[in-house]
């Protein structure tokens, strides 16, 4: 039998040399502008309810929250603190001094590269920040040097800012996934992104550029925007945007 014609049908291309990479552990993540250590309900929980009190809109679109009281929320961290899928961090402004958001890596699957970055609440305080954006590029950083192929974004389809959030970041969309959930008694229709290993070396170059100090006049301003800087690396843009 001639093998060349009994597999004629496409096939994927070989993924040579590969290892499936190690899980997070929760080890810590800094930078210029921010840190991230792994979320515990005694260090963080009361300082985080500080900064998110009174703005109950973040988890709008979130399957936690909102927190009526401190002892809520500091019940919900000490809850999910020990999880290691997700694997929750908590995130401190270094320009402000104050713990004030938090993200995850989840669906961690290292048999097929695969890793999502999620569970993302940032108090007002960290909204549209330098230490916002520097936390997701040490994240993503650090999935792509542990070996992984795929990092993944999703949310709410009817999220505009969050979808928004993601192309700024590089992340290209992959379409939608019709009534994909029900969250908090309300159907969910899940919008997907992701970037691949392929994307990271342009990306990196791009977060690395505007997170640079020479990209910010002595007010803080931006020079360049990340959007222009990772346009040209991300996949056509979501179409509802």
């Amino acid at each position: 039998m001639n093998t060349e014609t009994s597999h004629s049908r496409p096939l994927g291309a070989p993924v040579a040399n590969w290892t499936a990479p190690a899980t997070p552990t929760g080890e810590g993540l800094s930078g210029r502008y921010v840190e991230l250590a792994q979320l515990s309900a005694e260090a963080h929980a009361a300082l985080l309810y500080r900064e998110f009190a009174g703005n109950d809109e973040v988890w709008d679109y979130m399957p936690n929250g909102p927190f009526s009281s401190a002892a809520q929320y500091h019940r919900w961290v000490r809850d999910h603190e020990g999880s290691s899928d997700p694997l929750f961090y908590a995130i401190r402004n270094l320009e402000s001094g104050h713990w004030e958001g938090v993200a995850s890596y989840l669906r961690i699957a290292p048999k097929s590269g695969s890793i999502e970055v999620g569970y993302i609440s940032y108090a007002p305080a960290l909204q549209r920040t330098r230490a916002a954006t520097e936390t997701m590029y040490l994240m993503m950083k650090w999935a792509f040097e542990a070996g992984y192929r795929r990092y993944e974004w999703k949310c709410n389809a009817l999220n505009a800012p969050s979808r928004r959030a993601a192309q700024r970041l590089g992340f290209s969309f992959e379409g939608v996934f019709r009534q994909a959930d029900v969250v908090k008694g309300r159907n969910r229709d899940t919008a997907w992104f992701a970037v691949i290993d392929s994307d990271w070396p342009a990306l990196k170059e791009a977060f690395e550029a505007w997170l640079s100090p020479a990209n910010f006049d002595e007010n803080g301003q931006q020079q360049e925007r990340l959007g222009d800087l990772t346009r040209l690396v991300r996949v056509a843009g979501d179409p509802t945007l």
